[in-house]
């Protein structure tokens, strides 16, 4: 798996050392995966690049330095603890729902010596409560239709700041759906890169969204709101 990543991040022009610590919480989650759900992929390779070098992809969009970033709905880490591994000059908060997951992110980062990250367990709109537009950069790869990710993340970016959503390079007809959620939250298109994972031949798509005005106050809406009725 290393010489996997090192080649991968020579092909994004990363750090190749940063192969290892990746290496090192790879293990991390596949020897927790036996006893949890934290992944489908457990073949080493796809894992390499379909989790890790699909994350660290990301330091190619925005620049992460001195930003505040929130990965919301990180499940076991991703993109953010990769993001962490390969770049320590930024703060970092892991926000996930699932008890059981942050404890287990938590436990990571300290093995890993990972600092300037905070795991927290709490349901997005619930977080966006105290923590409301207090960060430069959002992050998610959550499994979530665009105008709902849209909801829950785009209330936690300060005026300003960005919201990147990883989204399958197929996803035309989402992001068209979530025109109005975008907007109706202060939000804009920014731009849409779509990337090849390095050593595959699949493509994946980050969409930029950038946080013009501030989201009205009525949003986030309670989960069961947003799931129901979409913006």
């Amino acid at each position: 798996m290393q010489e996997l990543l090192r080649a991968g991040l020579r092909a994004l022009g990363l750090d190749e050392a940063k192969a290892e610590p990746l290496e090192a919480y790879a293990r991390l989650v596949l020897e927790r995966n036996r006893v949890m759900n934290l992944t489908a992929i457990t073949d080493e390779a796809d894992f390499a690049r379909l989790h890790l070098l699909d994350s660290a992809a990301l330091l190619g969009v925005a620049d992460f330095g001195g930003a505040r970033v929130v990965d919301v709905g990180t499940g076991a880490g991703f993109p953010g603890v990769p993001l962490r591994i390969l770049r320590e000059d930024f703060d970092l908060t892991l926000l996930d729902s699932t008890a059981k997951r942050v404890a287990f992110l938590a436990e990571s980062c300290r093995a890993l010596g990972l600092r300037r990250v905070d795991c927290v367990c709490a349901r997005a709109e619930d977080f966006a409560a105290d923590e409301r537009e207090r960060y430069d950069i959002a992050v998610s790869r959550a499994v979530a239709a665009m105008p709902v990710l849209c909801e829950l993340c785009l209330p936690l970016v300060r005026v300003g700041g960005r919201f990147l959503a990883m989204k399958s390079a197929r996803s035309d007809d989402e992001l068209a759906a979530a025109a109005h959620a975008i907007e109706t939250l202060g939000g804009a298109v920014e731009r849409v890169v779509d990337y090849t994972i390095p050593g595959s031949a699949v493509t994946h798509r980050v969409v930029i969204i950038s946080k013009l005005r501030p989201t009205p106050r009525a949003y986030p809406r309670a989960f069961g709101q947003i799931k129901k009725k979409p913006l």
